[in-house]
């Protein structure tokens, strides 16, 4: 119990010293064209911002892992960017593969689930 209490404490901090909205920092034609550095708070679109492929960005747990969810609607699973203005994007994002990172971007912030 103090742990999850501590661990509470410093997310909320790292999220107050951290704190800028989520935005769309670039688009690229292919997920060849991915920098390697994102900035932070930062998502690239594969495709177009109206037509998305691809959504990459820098896990905010501060790890370091990436994450590139898919944005085709023919596909699934399937992100959507709800709005730009500010970032939205749904479904919320679960990642167990390296780290154990469940979060949603919601009006530019994150969420933690």
């Amino acid at each position: 119990m103090v742990f999850i209490k501590i661990q509470q404490l410093w997310l909320h901090f790292w999220h107050r010293i951290t704190h800028r909205d989520w935005r769309i920092v670039a688009t690229v034609d292919s997920a060849d064209e991915v920098p390697k550095h994102i900035a932070r708070n930062g998502v690239v679109i594969v495709g177009t911002v109206e037509v998305p492929k691809w959504i990459a960005f820098d896990c905010p747990c501060g790890a370091g892992h990436r994450i590139m969810v898919n944005a085709d609607a023919s596909r699934t699973p399937t992100w959507s960017v709800q709005s730009t203005q500010p970032l939205t994007i749904t479904p919320s994002f679960d990642v167990r593969e390296d780290k154990n990172c469940h979060f949603f971007i919601r009006d530019a912030s994150i969420q933690w689930a």
